[in-house]
């Protein structure tokens, strides 16, 4: 066990290290701490002056007034939000602004209720509602600390690889509609602009015979495929062949469907 503390605690400086100080989330991540443990703190001093624990302090007044620790939690938010906001203050005041500002937001989310209710209902049902701030908090913050930063890691990750996709199935829409340019089916080469993929049939199939692909890669047996395959209306331009499309495409009609429909 001593031999793995050592290992332990440098496993856990390497993490800080990497997740925390390579990120510049320092500041982040202080204000997340002192947030945390000062609402845990105020909370457990709360509970421990209701069970008027005798060691433990009491709560603060002044002539006799009850202070309550969302003014001391309001006077560190407005302190440290102007220091943080007008001065813009270097390392390590940066960070020290940042913790005692998370002291703040602990103190005075710990009461959320108070300020939300103008009375005293920190032990009342609707004390309810400061737990509540502060679990919303508490995962709003370490969604910005962590769980946004990785989805922007991710978008940008996600992007590259879109990009890269896009940029594939483009390239192979050029190739294919110069390959169906070649091979004369220039139909084939339009459409493969619009749709790569849709190109990629008469990219593959035979080119007409008198074509450049044909007299740059045909031998003999595929260049007389070629003729037989285009030797009919095959071999026209598609923009001239609209009337066999379109007979490709008719349902044929009943034998005596209109003889029975002159009937």
């Amino acid at each position: 066990m001593r031999a793995m503390s050592p290992l332990l605690l440098a496993s856990i400086g390497d993490l800080y290290r990497e997740g925390i100080v390579d990120t510049q989330r320092e500041s982040q991540f202080f204000f997340f701490a002192a947030f945390l443990l000062t609402f845990a703190f105020i909370r457990t001093s709360a509970h421990m002056i209701r069970a008027q624990v005798s060691w433990w302090p009491g709560n603060v007044s002044v002539g006799g007034l009850h202070i309550h620790h969302l003014g001391w939690g309001i006077l560190l938010l407005l302190i440290f939000g102007w220091v943080g906001v007008a001065l813009h203050p270097g390392d390590p005041w940066r960070e020290i602004a940042a913790i005692l500002f998370g002291v703040g937001t602990g103190l005075t989310l710990d009461e959320f209720a108070l300020w939300l209710n103008l009375k005293d209902v920190y032990w009342s049902k609707e004390g309810r509602r400061s737990i509540d701030a502060v679990i919303i908090a508490v995962a709003f913050t370490g969604l910005v600390m962590v769980g946004f930063r990785g989805l922007i890691d991710a978008a940008d990750d996600v992007e590259a690889v879109v990009f890269a996709v896009a940029g594939a199935i483009g390239g192979l829409g050029i190739v294919m509609a110069f390959v169906n340019a070649a091979k004369e089916k220039f139909g084939m080469a339009i459409l493969s602009i619009l749709i790569p993929v849709a190109g990629f049939p008469g990219a593959v199939r035979l080119g007409k015979p008198h074509s450049v692909w044909a007299k740059l890669f045909y031998q003999h047996h595929q260049l007389e495929r070629s003729e037989a395959r285009f030797s009919c209306s095959r071999g026209e331009p598609f923009w001239k062949r609209g009337g066999e499309l379109r007979g490709r495409f008719r349902r044929p009609r009943p034998a005596g469907a209109g003889r029975s429909a002159q009937n």
